[in-house]
């Protein structure tokens, strides 16, 4: 999903004009990356935490020469998924599974879900 897409769902679900909304949505990501550039935390219960880290120095290869590179220390933003958000993405995973494997199984003329020679 992209931010123009995330635009799209929101004048979807709350009916106000996109170009509103997409005001918002730039004004919502600009408060997080400007708190995250002043404390260096952001917590949004429910869905999840960004922060900063820091990365130690290492050695790293380029992929298109095989030559070793020496990458800084620096400092990187990191987002931790709740324990919410993460339990919902692995119920409605387990759901499309099911659903898949449903669907195969009735694919199947017997409705057996082995495959025949």
């Amino acid at each position: 999903m992209t931010k123009a897409d995330l635009v799209d769902e929101v004048v979807q679900a709350t009916k106000l004009p996109k170009k509103d909304v997409a005001l918002i949505v730039d004004g919502f990501l600009e408060a997080i990356c400007q708190t995250l550039t002043d404390s260096g935390h952001v917590e949004i219960r429910g869905f999840g935490s960004f922060k900063i880290k820091f990365a130690n120095a290492r050695i790293a290869r380029n992929p298109r020469s095989g030559e070793t590179v020496h990458v800084p220390a620096k400092l990187v933003p990191f987002f931790k998924v709740s324990r919410e958000l993460k339990n919902l993405v692995e119920e409605a995973a387990r759901a499309r599974a099911e659903g898949e494997s449903h669907q195969a199984a009735a694919a199947m003329p017997d409705g057996s879900r082995e495959a025949r020679d």
